[in-house]
This record gives C-alpha cells, structure tokens and sequence, in this order.
C-alpha cells in the first residue's frame, strides 16, 4: 500500500479536525464495506488456487494417489484430502 500526503487529498479543515486527535501519526482509513476485496481477489491468488484445486480434484478421479499428489503440490495429505473433499462439494 502506498501512503498519500492528506494535503493532496483531504480539504485543510479536515485536515486541521484530524490534527487535533492524531498530528503527526500515521493512520489507516479503512475502505467501506461494500469497497472491500475479497482475499487474493487483487493478486489473482484466489483464482491460482481454485484452479490447482480443480486439477487436484480432476487428477484424483483420475486415480493418482493422495501419496503422489502430495509430492507434486507440496502439501499434507491432510490438505490434499481437504481440497478433494470441498472440491467434491462444490462440483
């Protein structure tokens, strides 16, 4: 996140209103509600991750093991069992 200077955002009474309870610190402004992003939504992460679950899921009904399919994505066979299970559940 970038931070802005408030003088080239916000009008010098707002600015002079926010002094009196915060000069000089730094403050976070948080978006509103219906602003909000979803997690990974930005990053393009969430969309990464629903596809290697898909393809997990797929190379699973294929019959690959959860043994093997541990070693090719680098996780537990806890996790890989939990992904085919809600993977399952959204199919």
């Amino acid at each position: 996140m970038k931070y802005e200077n408030a003088q080239n955002v916000l009008p010098e009474d707002v600015i002079e209103l926010i002094q009196q309870y915060a000069d000089g610190q730094y403050l976070y402004i948080p978006r509103k509600h219906e602003n909000k992003k979803a997690w990974g939504e930005s990053s393009g992460t969430r969309v990464c991750l629903r596809n290697r679950n898909k393809e997990i899921l797929m190379r699973y009904n294929q019959g690959e093991s959860i043994k093997d399919l541990t070693k090719q994505y680098y996780l537990t066979e806890q996790s890989i069992r939990r992904i085919i299970r809600n993977e399952k559940e959204v199919v």
